[in-house]
């Protein structure tokens, strides 16, 4: 990486690394702050890993992992300090209890740590605090990933959306296959749906596709 950043070569978890070499490329290429793309912070928050953790898997270190319940006690910890009411107060344990369906006891014995939790209780809890499924579940480097992940889609729709600046009037180039699937689907679309599939071996299908797309629309030398 570039203006002081680590660079990302380090990182142990292979779908880790990937995801941040992607992130910090696409960020380059938008002339992006990668401070602020790799904010500690934010990515703490959008994954519910600790700051001090984000930095170790980012610098390339392992962090070692907590087991289940210490996991969940650490991001259901985190939620309730950053996800709070309009007024800025923190839920109660009664509010989660009746937006998650469960007795008032049952949500105290989780927060406390008196009582494991069941698959049923995480996904209660996590739509009542409006996170996605896995928050408070998933493996540090795992949860890590797909907030990048969620970044890298936010800069391909902010990349796509310059680009499309680029794509020919519809008059203009009637008979171009390239200008129609432009037309079609927009350079924001493609980007969108390429940002969706499950691997990087997946969107390198998409480039090897456009890339022979855009050799067999070459103009004809003469």
């Amino acid at each position: 990486m570039t203006d002081g950043f680590p660079a990302p070569v380090a990182v142990a978890d292979a779908p880790l690394a990937a995801t941040i070499t992607r992130v910090a490329e696409l960020a380059g290429k938008m002339g992006r702050d990668l401070s602020q793309v790799f904010d500690l912070r934010r990515l703490s928050e959008a994954s519910g890993v600790p700051t001090d953790v984000v930095k170790t898997l980012l610098d390339g270190r392992p962090a070692g992992e907590p087991d289940l319940q210490a996991r969940f006690l650490q991001r259901l910890d985190l939620l309730r300090r950053t996800r709070v009411k309009p007024n800025g107060r923190r839920y109660t344990q009664q509010e989660i209890a009746d937006g998650a369906g469960m007795s008032r006891q049952q949500a105290g014995a989780l927060i406390n740590g008196d009582r494991r939790p069941t698959m049923e209780h995480c996904d209660a809890i996590q739509r009542f605090f409006g996170v996605h499924a896995g928050f408070l579940t998933a493996h540090d480097a795992d949860a890590l990933t797909d907030a990048l992940q969620r970044t890298e889609q936010q800069l391909l729709q902010d990349y796509a959306g310059r680009a499309r600046e680029t794509v020919p009037a519809s008059g203009a180039s009637a008979g171009d296959p390239l200008a129609r699937l432009l037309q079609n689907h927009g350079v924001r679309g493609i980007a969108w749906r390429a940002a969706q599939l499950p691997s990087d071996k997946h969107r390198d299908k998409v480039t090897e596709w456009l890339d022979m797309l855009l050799e067999s629309v070459k103009p004809n030398e003469s």
